[in-house]
């Protein structure tokens, strides 16, 4: 993976930390993107490839920002090899009603505007390299399978993120350009840190919910993107063994 150039979006914790780690264990040089600059400069010192590595601010809400983080990737390294469009947000656990248009419109903007406008950007960039190409990688979650109660917005985003995976496999084919999906499932992240007490259930439940070492996932990241680009892994989900997500309950 030498001179392999990566953006991880929502890399200054959770999922997108693991992630990178994975990545720069695997030898690629990541460029951390996210809100904080601090949690970036953390995940940063615990990787293997500090010296090559580089932490950019960005605001995946914002269309002016996610084109200066591309233009910062294409003036440091002049090329991109993966994108893994990680960075995501929920809305509080509402009656669907009572949902505001506001709560709705900030987990679009961030969950399907932001990978949107990255991977416009991508596909720019690795339709004109040499050698052409690269992978896309969406962070889909369960989520995109089935809804948790009261996640009306977060699940309408991750089945949409489903769409968008398909759409941009088969539009970068002629450009050797290779999406695909990973699907998580209770990472142990600060997001999951509410299961260990307990979540609601559909049936009004609280239970507590078991949860994975989120670097399974930053390992299925690093496999994913470290296929050569006459294959790739359309969809794979990672999710702790024994989560309520597999038959009924």
């Amino acid at each position: 993976m030498a001179d392999k150039i990566a953006v991880v979006t929502g890399a200054g914790t959770g999922v997108g930390r693991a992630a990178s780690l994975a990545l720069m264990n695997a030898g690629f040089t990541v460029v951390l993107a996210g809100r904080r600059m601090e949690m970036l400069e953390e995940t940063k010192k615990l990787g293997d490839n500090i010296s090559k590595s580089l932490c950019v601010s960005a605001d995946m809400t914002d269309p002016g920002s996610i084109a200066a983080l591309f233009a910062k990737v294409m003036d440091t390294y002049g090329r991109l090899d993966v994108l893994f469009n990680n960075a995501g947000m929920g809305a509080p656990p509402v009656n669907f009603e009572d949902l505001s248009l506001e709560q709705w419109q900030a987990v679009v903007n961030t969950n399907l505007t932001g990978p949107f406008l990255c991977t416009q950007h991508a596909f720019r960039i690795m339709k004109d390299q040499t050698p052409r190409g690269g992978r896309i990688i969406n962070n889909g979650s369960i989520s995109a399978h089935a809804p948790r109660p009261f996640s009306a917005a977060y699940t309408s985003t991750k089945h949409a993120i489903t769409g968008l995976t398909k759409a941009t496999n088969l539009d970068g084919r002629m450009y050797d350009i290779a999406v695909g999906q990973v699907d998580i499932g209770n990472a142990a992240t600060p997001m999951t840190d509410r299961m260990v007490a307990g979540v609601l259930q559909p049936d009004g439940r609280k239970i507590p919910e078991p949860r994975m070492d989120a670097k399974a996932v930053g390992d299925a990241v690093a496999y994913m993107a470290g296929l050569p680009l006459d294959a790739n892994v359309l969809f794979m989900t990672v999710m702790a063994t024994k989560m309520p997500f597999v038959g009924r309950g």
